[in-house]
């Protein structure tokens, strides 16, 4: 029987909350994959594809969580978040080429069917690691500046016995986080408006074929600064690196409207991804400074969805402007979206300042007790 207000350590239950959501993905696909071989209706397909993209797992984040549990305090968190990165931008490169290999060489359905299969195996394999499984410690105890214990609302707290005990805290109510997805907003703003930019400018010069070459261009700057961004041992704090790296991907963003020829489009291409990875690498690392480790996995939850947001909400302005103006018009919301997340940066940067990793709370004179986090 433990003493009062002492926390209690227990594993999270990857496998309870990751293997059914797998489970209803595969069974989601499987559908949505039957009914389009049927020829059925479009509220049909419709009603299969929701659930079927709602319940991807997002392993993505509980990989970058599991990464603060094996190296903790090593300079090399900032390596693990580039290659990260590097990852997930081979991903999104060759995934698409290799699902159109296979649903042209091999069968229209393989595409579906071998991203269905690959989630489910690898999901499963990825549950079962518990070597690496992240530890809760009763709820998570944030610290103000005064010394006080507070709780998610604020509000301070105290335990039986002199200890101090505070409610858990959203990764969403830590300031620091709601800074970094506005300006995660602003790199998802980069990838949509660059996807239908790039294929609206191949369209108009006739050569619809070099979408995927200037695209892959800029894939390529963006793998090439993840790794080299991953090699540096940084001296520079993240939160000045999150700045540089905003500034350059705000300028060179503000020039790809007014390239009108193949190169110069290629050439601005490759230097906006050389300037997307450092910002993305950095804002990552930043989440293990500012973010508690049981609150870290739903950290990083919220930057992917962020991403995927202005990235969605990029591909829909980008190609209404495409329509309407033509000429182009979709390259501005890039340089339109990272000079807005750039000014949010700036303005509220103080709010980037990674807390200490051995965070105590104060209990009586000469005592301290380690901080305890979910």
């Amino acid at each position: 029987m433990r003493a009062p207000g002492r926390p209690s350590r227990r594993p999270l239950r990857t496998a309870g909350r990751l293997l059914p959501g797998i489970a209803l993905h595969a069974l989601a696909g499987l559908s949505l994959t039957a009914l389009a071989l049927l020829d059925a209706p479009l509220w049909a397909l419709f009603a299969a594809a929701v659930p079927t993209g709602a319940s991807v797992p997002q392993i993505g984040p509980m990989v970058r969580a599991r990464w603060g549990v094996v190296l903790g305090d090593s300079p090399l968190m900032t390596t693990a978040a580039a290659f990260e990165s590097v990852t997930d931008e081979l991903t999104f490169v060759f995934g698409p080429l290799f699902a159109t290999a296979l649903c042209t060489a091999v069968h229209p359905a393989a595409g579906l069917l071998t991203e269905a299969g690959l989630t489910l195996v690898g999901g499963v394999l990825f549950a079962a690691q518990k070597r690496t499984q992240p530890t809760v410690t009763g709820h998570a105890r944030v610290a103000d500046g005064s010394g006080a214990v507070r709780d998610g609302s604020g509000g301070p707290e105290s335990g039986s016995r002199g200890h101090a005990r505070v409610g858990h805290v959203s990764a969403l109510g830590i300031p620091g986080v709601r800074v970094l997805v506005v300006a995660f907003l602003g790199i998802g703003s980069v990838f949509g408006g660059m996807q239908v930019s790039l294929a609206a400018f191949a369209e108009s010069i006739g050569e619809p074929g070099l979408n995927g070459v200037l695209y892959g261009v800029f894939a390529a700057g963006n793998m090439l600064s993840g790794v080299v961004c991953g090699a540096v041992a940084w001296k520079t704090a993240p939160r000045r690196r999150l700045v540089v790296g905003y500034t350059g991907l705000a300028l060179t963003a503000s020039g790809l409207w007014a390239a009108h020829s193949v190169v110069a489009l290629a050439g601005l291409g490759l230097l906006v991804g050389m300037c997307i990875a450092p910002a993305l690498i950095t804002g990552y690392t930043l989440v293990d400074g500012l973010v508690p480790a049981g609150a870290r996995t739903e950290a990083f939850t919220w930057l992917t969805g962020a991403v995927a947001f202005g990235q969605a909400a990029a591909v829909t302005l980008a190609g209404q402007l495409e329509d309407r103006l033509g000429d182009g018009a979709g390259f501005l919301v890039p340089p339109a979206g990272t000079i807005l997340a750039l000014a949010v940066v700036v303005t509220l940067r103080s709010r980037l300042s990674v807390r200490s990793r051995s965070r105590t709370v104060a209990r009586g004179v000469g005592h301290r007790v380690k901080v305890a986090v979910d």
